[in-house]
């Protein structure tokens, strides 16, 4: 595992009125600080990578639909230098990610249906300075091919 990076297995709680499903606890030995909660989706087969924050921590769960999410990272004094992370998130694998700052980040929609995110980062979107740091998904210098692996 990437040095920094925790996840915390989610746990569904059904019954017949429907489902709970808690992701992030200020009493979460994973909890830093609350920045903002917003959801993003992504349709099937679209990438959105690479991303990079100098500030903040992600909190990246899958709610609807299937994400690949895959971290890099390019800390050149990290103990895992030049690692690369997957973790499936989704309906099926209901999982928190907390991605820490200056580690690359990004996803694939996996599932044949719209997949929606919700992120809970560290701090708040500032729109005149924005701490977001973009690469190419495919031609960005980060050795990851995004492509199926079928066999």
């Amino acid at each position: 595992m990437i040095a920094g990076v925790k996840t915390k297995t989610l746990r569904v709680l059904p019954d017949e009125r429907g489902r709970l499903m808690e992701i992030l606890r200020r009493d979460d030995a994973l909890f830093q600080e609350f920045g903002q909660v917003y959801m993003t989706t992504t349709y099937p087969g679209v990438v959105k990578a690479w991303h990079l924050h100098k500030k903040q921590s992600d909190n990246i769960c899958c709610l609807g639909g299937m994400i690949k999410l895959v971290l890099y990272d390019g800390r050149s004094e990290s103990p895992t230098f030049s690692e690369i992370n997957e973790f499936f998130l989704g309906v099926h694998s209901p999982l928190l990610v907390q991605v820490p700052a200056d580690v690359y980040h990004g996803w694939k929609c996996v599932s044949p249906e719209e997949a929606m995110v919700v992120n809970i980062p560290t701090n708040v979107y500032d729109y005149k300075q924005p701490d977001e740091h973009r690469l190419d998904p495919h031609q960005g210098g980060i050795p990851y091919d995004w492509t199926r692996k079928d066999g």
